[in-house]
């Protein structure tokens, strides 16, 4: 009788990686959750937290400071082109988009973490997505991004972290919805 060795490492090592992509999609970062939920998600903590001054280039090279856009509410998304969860949540982004498309008081940023913001405008416009595309302009602090993606983060108008979700989520459910129609009444 011959074995196979690679079939005995392969197979353990494929049910490894897909039970860890399975804890990881719907990982809730303990250390950033504020007042609001994201899918059912419990708020983890209960004051907010002050947003550094993040700085991100569009396509045509402009920085847009997040001081810049106080007064607004702010949807960060950290995400890759080559990233699953990423692509997976991507619809429900744009839905929500087009749910307060009307509201100049909800900004998108759709932060390419590869930095080939060419290259994911190309990408929206295949997939017929309206979502503004940036690169970061500078570092990114560990506190806000370990380098899991998706990362979303929610930016209240006063420039608080409200919300980080890290992993893939449907922004367009009726929670999402109802907790930005929150923000976007505060004053």
């Amino acid at each position: 009788m011959k074995i196979d060795i690679k079939k005995i490492i392969i197979i353990p090592l494929l049910v490894i990686t897909g039970l860890t992509y399975a804890s990881m999609k719907n990982n809730v970062d303990e250390n950033m959750i504020a007042d609001k939920s994201i899918n059912g998600e419990k708020p983890l903590m209960s004051n907010v937290q002050q947003t550094p001054d993040l700085k991100f280039k569009d396509e045509n090279g402009k920085t847009v400071t997040l001081s810049s856009l106080k007064g607004k509410v702010v949807f960060i998304n950290l995400w890759a082109i080559w990233c699953p969860p990423c692509i997976q949540e991507m619809p429900s982004i744009n839905k929500l988009r087009k749910t307060f498309k009307d509201n100049d008081n909800l900004v998108f940023l759709m932060v390419d973490v590869d930095g080939n913001i060419e290259k994911s405008n190309k990408w929206m416009k295949s997939k017929k997505f309206d979502l503004p595309v940036y690169i970061p302009d500078g570092e990114i602090p560990r506190e806000l991004f370990k380098g899991s993606i998706p990362t979303t983060i929610i930016v209240d108008k006063q420039n608080n972290i409200v919300a980080k979700h890290v992993g893939g989520a449907d922004y367009s459910s009726q929670e999402v919805i109802d907790m930005m129609t929150k923000l976007l009444n505060e004053k």
